[in-house]
This record gives structure tokens, sequence and C-alpha cells, in this order.
């Protein structure tokens, strides 16, 4: 069980008064890999217009480009909500980056109030995600969007 509350504390000391939109997101990727067991990718995809490309992550290289309302990221950018998937095989539209994928979870990251792109976690095992870890990746998104917005 991953202890939320310890990573949204380093998350924050990583980014505080750190400028740099990339370099934080690419030690959040390092640090909710390192943090959370049964991952094989944790990451970002920023939004560029109606799309998202790959961003900072940590695992097997992964697509480049995603569309908004396709997929678990793109419907979780478009729809603006975490999704959370249990199965990704059975998920309408689900795009395979990394075949050894079998769960996924997907929040959205906000800039200014708009869908700035989101976190992507992936893991080998079924059912790995639970709505604790939806609201404790939540806590850390918004301690990512503090940074982004200031």
């Amino acid at each position: 069980m991953t202890d939320y509350q310890q990573l949204q504390k380093e998350l924050a000391a990583l980014v505080e008064g750190v400028p740099y939109p990339i370099a934080n997101l690419a030690n959040a990727s390092a640090l909710i890999f390192q943090m959370m067991e049964d991952l094989n990718w944790a990451g970002f995809y920023l939004r560029e217009g109606e799309r998202l490309i790959l961003g900072p992550f940590q695992g097997k290289p992964a697509c480049i480009r995603l569309s908004f309302g396709k997929g678990v990221c793109g419907t979780a950018a478009k729809e603006d909500r975490t999704v959370l998937v249990e199965d990704v095989h059975v998920f309408p539209g689900h795009i395979a980056c990394d075949g050894a994928s079998n769960s996924e979870i997907v929040v959205p990251i906000h800039q200014n109030g708009t869908v700035y792109g989101v976190l992507d976690l992936d893991s080998p095992v079924f059912s790995r995600f639970t709505p604790e870890d939806a609201a404790g990746l939540e806590g850390a998104v918004r301690i990512l969007e503090k940074a982004l917005n200031s």
C-alpha cells in the first residue's frame, strides 16, 4: 500500500520553488514509480490542441500521440475526470502501448482552469488501482497544479 501522505510530502519538496514544468513532471514520474508497487509505467501526457503528447515518464517506450476521447488517457482528458480501469483489455478503444499492462489509472492535470495533461499509471496486475489510489494521486496532482499555476 502506498503512503500517499509521504509521497505528497516528498513531491511538494521536489517542486517547491522550481519554475520548470518538465523538470517537475520528470521528478514526479520518478518519485511515483519509485514509491508505488506493481507499476510498469508512470508518466505524463501533455495537451497540444485536441491531442496528448508524450511527456516525462518512467518505464518502457510509449505511444507518442494520443487523441482526446480515445483510450484511457484521451477519455480522462476529454471528460476531465479520473479514470480507473481494472482490466484495460475490456476498456473500449484501449490503446496498448505496452502489452504487459493490465490495469490503468489516469488523472487530469489543470493549468489556468483547463486540462494541461494527464498523469498515467499502468500496472501488469489486474485491478491494481483502488479508489484510495485515485484520491492519493489526485492529491499529488493538486501539488503539481499548484507548481504549474505559480
